[in-house]
């Protein structure tokens, strides 16, 4: 049974995938909030030729709130499905085509979106984070092997997300870009927010770089979760651990407020550290098996939502 709350998950990719496909056994009212940098792949393909937002990210989310009936898993699959073959469709996806037919044929980002979340009978809304496609900017420290300590500029979400080198701070361009009112509503009323888990610098930390987001993030009523990463991911977070991702993130949002931090039992080599950086950020730390049984470096969805269930109810209501 799910519980009469609402919750707002920002993120994008993967990560953003596994926690909604949680959240939706768990709570009744879900939002999605999606970041829209994407420069590569099907998505980047549509954004340069009809400069749309990238949709690929939007198309993932709504999968994730599909059901588990058959209608809800084939129009999952059908959402997901990518064209192979040799000419010009050849790596587009069929969600992405989807929703860039809608927003042309309704001229509106939000309205589009509904209309596919209607079509696949999803257990919630998503929203994009911001209305104008963005591009991602990142200082990055040692990309050049030969000159380990200069710091370079790097643009472009793929190529932030694939550089050698550490990263030292994410921006965006233009950096005061239109919110979604949407999204941003959606925050100042949540019951909970859950920041993560996902590619660490290029799908959570984006939703801190759009002013009146962040702001939203900040000021909401709501509880603040953040999920994090299992493991470092190359080109992004070589060589993190836990702490070292919460740290990321507050350094770019330091006025959030975080109410729990979410980890994997196996993926704590150092649980004392972790526990001053979390108590260092007024917040708590729960450990959970959270992880996929296959080995990956994934979130499993069910124990995931086992965990969300369990943090939900153990928490009182902040707006109770």
């Amino acid at each position: 049974m799910t519980r009469p709350i609402s919750v707002v998950a920002l993120g994008g990719g993967h990560g953003l995938h596994a926690s909604l496909s949680a959240l939706r056994r768990v709570v009744e009212r879900l939002t999605a909030v999606v970041t829209v940098a994407d420069d590569g792949g099907s998505s980047g393909r549509l954004r340069q030729e009809f400069g749309v937002l990238p949709p690929g990210d939007l198309r993932m989310a709504l999968a994730a709130l599909c059901g588990d009936d058959e209608w809800g898993q084939t129009w999952a699959q059908v959402l997901q499905h990518r064209f192979a073959g040799d000419g010009d469709m050849r790596g587009h996806v069929t969600g992405n085509l989807l929703i860039v037919s809608l927003w042309e044929q309704l001229g509106d980002h939000v309205q589009a979106l509904d209309w596919v979340g209607r079509l696949l009978g999803a257990s919630g809304r998503v929203l994009p984070m911001a209305l104008t496609p963005l591009v991602m900017t990142a200082q990055i420290r040692g990309v050049d092997p030969g000159a380990p300590d200069a710091v370079t500029t790097v643009r472009g979400q793929v190529e932030v997300a694939t550089s050698n080198g550490v990263i030292q701070s994410v921006a965006l361009e233009p950096g005061d870009p239109s919110p979604c009112a949407e999204a941003v509503a959606a925050v100042r009323e949540a019951d909970w927010v859950v920041l993560g888990p996902g590619s660490w610098f290029t799908s959570v930390i984006p939703h801190l770089l759009v002013p009146e987001l962040r702001q939203a993030l900040v000021e909401t009523g709501g509880r603040v979760i953040v999920v994090l990463n299992l493991a470092p991911q190359d080109g992004e977070t070589p060589g993190f651990d836990q702490a070292d991702h919460l740290s990321a993130l507050l350094e770019h949002a330091p006025a959030l407020q975080v109410h729990t931090v979410l980890a994997d039992i196996r993926s704590v080599p150092d649980r004392a550290v972790l526990e001053d950086v979390v108590k260092a950020a007024g917040a708590r730390l729960v450990v959970a098996d959270i992880a996929a049984d296959d080995g990956s470096a994934r979130h499993d969805p069910a124990k995931l939502a086992a965990a969300y269930d369990a943090l939900i109810e153990a928490g009182d209501s902040p707006r109770g």
